[in-house]
């Protein structure tokens, strides 16, 4: 049995024509399914329903062969343990920091303001500021990131930017580019080896409906 792990919302529906490449069916919808454990076209392949933080460790540890994750969740979490053999090209957006729009950001940052910043991926806004030299009070919330610089909370965010349609309705403008951010499929090294002959055709399909 080959088991993938997926999250719901913009990955899964983004991945779905990649496994259809790969001739796999998902036969049910996770956002009217309240299983999370999925069968599809193919006997000996299933699909589980995780969080997105937690696709990494569910593949990881083994209780998923395969899996797909953003690359700012795989920052996130470090990689250990983990093949990433395709940039599958889906999810796309960016990592931006992001101020209310009379916020002056360039002088701050010149000035060596120490800023708080509020955001749910510390690790990537750590190394980033801290190889621009910059002083932050990093502040860890879990979402409506945007609301952190409206209420006091914080001077700017680290947050994913997709449209920036958000970010304008509540009065904020993305200042910095941290980096581009697109879903990778994730591989578990024992699996890789153990189960190679049914897992490197579905890697090559991937590959063959990414490129």
């Amino acid at each position: 049995m080959i088991t993938i792990a997926l999250s719901k919302g913009r990955i899964f529906d983004e991945t779905l024509p990649l496994l259809k490449a790969a001739g796999i069916a998902v036969r049910e919808n996770p956002e009217t399914s309240r299983k999370l454990i999925l069968g599809t076209s193919r006997r000996d392949v299933r699909v589980i329903i995780v969080r997105a933080a937690d696709v990494p460790t569910y593949v990881q540890y083994g209780a998923a062969d395969l899996g797909v994750a953003g690359k700012d969740v795989l920052d996130e979490h470090g990689g250990q343990g983990l093949y990433q053999p395709l940039d599958l090209k889906i999810a796309r957006c960016r990592m931006m920091v992001a101020v209310p729009q009379d916020f002056d950001y360039q002088r701050a940052a010149r000035q060596g303001a120490r800023l708080r910043v509020a955001t749910k991926y510390v690790q990537t806004a750590r190394e980033h500021f801290g190889a621009k030299g910059m002083h932050v009070d990093l502040i860890k919330l879990y979402g409506s990131m945007e609301l952190a610089p409206l209420t006091g909370l914080a001077d700017a965010i680290v947050d994913l930017v997709s449209t920036g349609k958000t970010l304008k309705a509540n009065h904020l403008k993305a200042v910095e580019e941290i980096a581009p951010v697109s879903a990778r499929l994730i591989v578990n090294q024992a699996a890789l080896k153990l189960k190679r002959s049914a897992i490197q055709p579905l890697l090559d399909a991937f590959a063959r409906a990414a490129a």
